[in-house]
């Protein structure tokens, strides 16, 4: 048995129940891991609401940390003891979870557990808006939502080992002050200026090679008028909810636009890539390349606490939950 976050009906954070359940023995090419941290993200909230589907009751949680305490058939490369981490694991809010061994890499010896299972997710996300979605080129325009967020703060870190000129917007002075220190050039808080028109601005007019948007609704159509002719917004989250229907031939007016909605998994989709993006996520990690802020540590129980502040736009950094 193990003590995990079950959703049997979808809802508010209320809907975050601790459960005990049963555990089973790992299956072909799985591994059994005592989880030592799990990410929260935005992606568990839509999944808790019910913007994203999934069949009831389940699991809540995909990304984490720990050590593995057991192996099922057909697995290579772990053994128990072997201090794992993982973005994409249903179930991760939990004292155990299975996990498929595909998806699990080796966390290096520089980094700890919590700052792994801070960084796979949204520094993956991270790394492949920045080498992926594009491949950011010195000199880049670009504008950063949410720029003092978990992916926000990482994303503005290796935008700006690329070269890229980074534009941020953020709510209060204290994650301007955050943002400004992992790198931003320039930062808008957005609820006492127009960010479009400021970005216009910064820009003398021209506007941004790229816009990577992770607020959704609330910032789509401003997103857009940020961008430069033949210009990119990169919709990668919807924190303030999904974006409506648009008529595509808006983008033909606007300038030749593109957009994209991505998903990290389908820039991890193979053992090779994952590989890659995570050793480059850690090996900066290791090498104080890539800073990580660990925002606030919630126990296993304060789930639901951990959700109401990640909604509340009011944190910084990386919320974890804590097992034990």
């Amino acid at each position: 048995m193990t003590l995990a976050i079950r959703i049997e009906e979808v809802g508010g954070p209320e809907a975050l129940q601790l459960r005990e359940v049963e555990l089973p023995d790992p299956g072909p090419g799985e591994l059994r891991v005592a989880v030592r941290a799990a990410g929260v993200n935005f992606i568990d909230v839509y999944f808790r609401t019910g913007q994203y589907t999934r069949p009831l009751p389940f699991g809540a949680g995909l990304e984490g940390a720990g050590v593995v305490e057991a192996m099922g058939p057909e697995v290579e490369g772990f053994q128990r003891g072997d201090r794992v981490a993982w973005a994409s694991a249903p179930g991760s809010y939990a004292e155990s979870v299975i996990v498929p061994a595909s998806g699990v890499v080796t966390i290096p010896n520089a980094v700890s557990d919590e700052t792994a299972a801070a960084v796979m997710l949204q520094g993956m996300t991270a790394h492949y808006l920045t080498h992926g979605v594009v491949e950011t080129r010195p000199g880049d325009r670009v504008l950063v939502h949410a720029a003092a967020g978990g992916t926000g703060l990482l994303l503005v870190q290796l935008l700006k080992a690329a070269g890229a000129y980074v534009i941020g917007t953020c709510s209060t002075r204290e994650k301007e002050v955050l943002a400004l220190r992992a790198g931003a050039d320039r930062i808008i808080r957005y609820g006492e200026v127009s960010f479009p028109d400021e970005v216009l601005h910064v820009t003398a007019g021209r506007g941004v090679d790229v816009v990577y948007d992770s607020v959704g609704k609330a910032t789509f159509e401003g997103s857009l008028a940020c961008l430069r002719n033949r210009g990119l917004l990169c919709s990668f989250g919807q924190s303030s909810g999904p974006v409506p229907p648009f008529d595509i031939g808006r983008l033909n007016h606007a300038g030749s636009l593109f957009v994209t909605r991505p998903s990290l998994f389908h820039y991890v989709a193979d053992r090779e890539e994952l590989e890659r993006r995570s050793t480059a996520v850690m090996e900066a990690v290791s090498a104080n390349r890539l800073v990580v802020r660990i925002g606030a540590r919630y126990p296993l129980s304060d789930a639901a606490e951990a959700h109401r502040a990640l909604e509340s736009r009011e944190t910084t950094g990386k919320l974890l939950l804590i097992p034990g």
